[in-house]
């Protein structure tokens, strides 16, 4: 069906749209992209929905999409219902042999299968696992005293490779495997970019709730060089909850990711802006210009 209340301008304008896009929908035929999907994306029906779209849309398109989720909220939700009490040290969950079971539960189920359903509905061919799947991404324990809490030292992405063999897109619990057959929490940008690492990735896509990382007079750095990152938290211009994403890109570029982006994940079609457009989206991290 045809829509209505379009004018002859607004088709010229769709059309000119896609023939710009044409030289960035061959840049990235072929190219692995890791997003890592949290915030205000994952909290609405509506924002789910179209963030399913643009996914199902990039990999028709050639591009070989692997989704890194969170969710905390959801874990906070959980713990509540079933009067589990949780604390925080500097601000990291300290996850105790109850807390983790309930966080495997949260995000390899019910986060996990809701992502995978809406790509699925879209027409997107998703599949969900967990770190642990295949050691996907082995841990070690972060701090005795966060207790089950892990950090990735090996990851074996074969097993995404092999499902992007097949056009699948793997939607990915950031839940890691201990070699004593521990199982750890991993926070979301890290295990995104530890898997990105692992696949030399193209670019990881951090998505936020804020529009990129800002300067000293509140505009957005559209693109930065690991130099820049180190000065700008240096003088603390790069504080708080935007210190461990920058930590997660300069990780990703230096272990062989191309770019890493920190973008707002509250835009619509914040990921093909990024992609498919001379402009981009969010702040750009890259070692040097190409």
């Amino acid at each position: 069906m045809k829509m209505q209340n379009r004018t002859p301008e607004d088709w010229l304008a769709t059309a000119s749209t896609l023939s710009s896009a044409l030289p960035y929908l061959q840049r990235y035929a072929g190219a692995t992209v890791v997003i890592k999907l949290g915030g205000h994306a994952m909290g609405s029906a509506e924002a789910m929905e179209e963030f399913a779209r643009d996914v199902v849309l990039m990999s028709h398109v050639g591009v070989n999409p692997v989704i890194v989720h969170g969710g905390g909220p959801m874990i906070e939700d959980m713990l509540a219902r079933l009067s589990i009490p949780t604390t925080k040290k500097n601000g990291k969950r300290v996850t105790d042999a109850a807390t983790v079971e309930v966080v495997e539960m949260v995000l390899s189920g019910l986060v996990n299968k809701r992502i995978v359903q809406a790509i699925n509905g879209q027409g997107g061919k998703a599949i969900g696992i967990s770190g642990k799947d295949a050691n996907l991404m082995v841990c070690e324990q972060t701090d005795p005293e966060l207790g089950f809490v892990g950090t990735p030292v090996d990851c074996n992405p074969g097993l995404i490779r092999a499902l992007h063999e097949t056009r699948m897109i793997p939607v990915i619990a950031p839940i890691g495997a201990g070699r004593e057959g521990e199982t750890f929490n991993v926070n979301g940008d890290t295990a995104a970019g530890a898997i990105a690492a692992a696949l030399k990735a193209d670019r990881l896509l951090l998505l936020t709730d804020v529009a990129g990382v800002k300067d000293g007079d509140g505009n957005i750095v559209t693109e930065m060089s690991p130099d820049v990152i180190r000065q700008m938290t240096e003088d603390g211009t790069i504080a708080g909850g935007m210190i461990p994403k920058t930590e997660t890109a300069l990780l990703a570029i230096e272990e062989g990711v191309r770019a890493v982006v920190i973008l707002d994940g509250r835009a619509p079609n914040a990921c093909l802006l990024e992609l498919y457009t001379e402009h981009g989206a969010g702040s750009l991290i890259r070692r040097t210009r190409p």
